[in-house]
């Protein structure tokens, strides 16, 4: 038979071995470079080197890519959070340790999002329940939590350690989220950007100064 006359779709799916990873690949990619509207699945399936039709397999709409597109975004900010909350020193005193704690999901959190901003965009783009208690393995870091569980434990520990008192936990996690990611989208979508720009880890620690202060 000639090489030619295979069908694309079918030439694609052996070369690649799993098709549907080869596409969420490429749509996370588009949402790196564009955020979530640069997410379509006809680009994707250009990218991953099939025919559009065999997206279809895997994914029945841009919807549907786009969602997991969000979920591997959402485990990137989770990975991100952890990678600064494994750099508090273990060793400080339980008070400092948790103010600390607090100070790395938010500090995590902001450099994710000046980082890698497409993806960041993409991550909240949707509706959806991002509070929910048991979230997807798709949207967790190598912990098992998401962002929002990641920010909960260290509020979490503001109560263990005495800092905070254990009457004003419930709801914590709107108020400190609600802050941080309010100065994250005035710096990359905003008017911020140009005030603010490569300061925003200085500027976001004063913010999570007046957060911490606030709960």
């Amino acid at each position: 038979m000639n090489p030619r006359s295979t069908p694309l779709e079918a030439r694609s799916t052996y070369r690649h071995g799993d098709l549907r990873r080869a596409l969420l690949d490429a749509g996370v990619e588009l949402a790196r470079e564009g955020g979530p509207d640069a997410v379509v699945l006809r680009e994707a399936t250009r990218r991953a080197g099939v025919a559009p039709n065999a997206a279809y397999r895997h994914f029945a709409s841009r919807q549907a890519l786009l969602k997991s597109v969000r979920a591997a975004a959402l485990s990137a900010v989770a990975l991100a959070i952890e990678a600064e909350l494994a750099s508090v020193p273990a060793d400080l005193a339980p008070p400092d340790f948790a103010r600390a704690s607090v100070r790395a999901v938010g500090a995590g959190y902001l450099r994710f999002a000046q980082a890698e901003t497409g993806l960041f965009r993409t991550a909240f783009a949707l509706s959806d329940d991002l509070a929910t208690p048991d979230p997807s393995p798709e949207r967790v870091g190598e912990t098992g939590k998401s962002p929002y569980q990641l920010l909960g434990g260290a509020l979490d520990k503001l109560v263990s350690a005495g800092v905070m008192p254990p009457e004003r936990r419930p709801g914590a996690e709107f108020l400190a989220w609600s802050a941080v990611h309010g100065l994250a989208m005035l710096v990359i979508d905003g008017p911020l950007g140009p005030v603010i720009g490569t300061r925003m880890q200085q500027v976001g620690q004063r913010l999570l100064d007046m957060v911490e202060k606030g709960l």
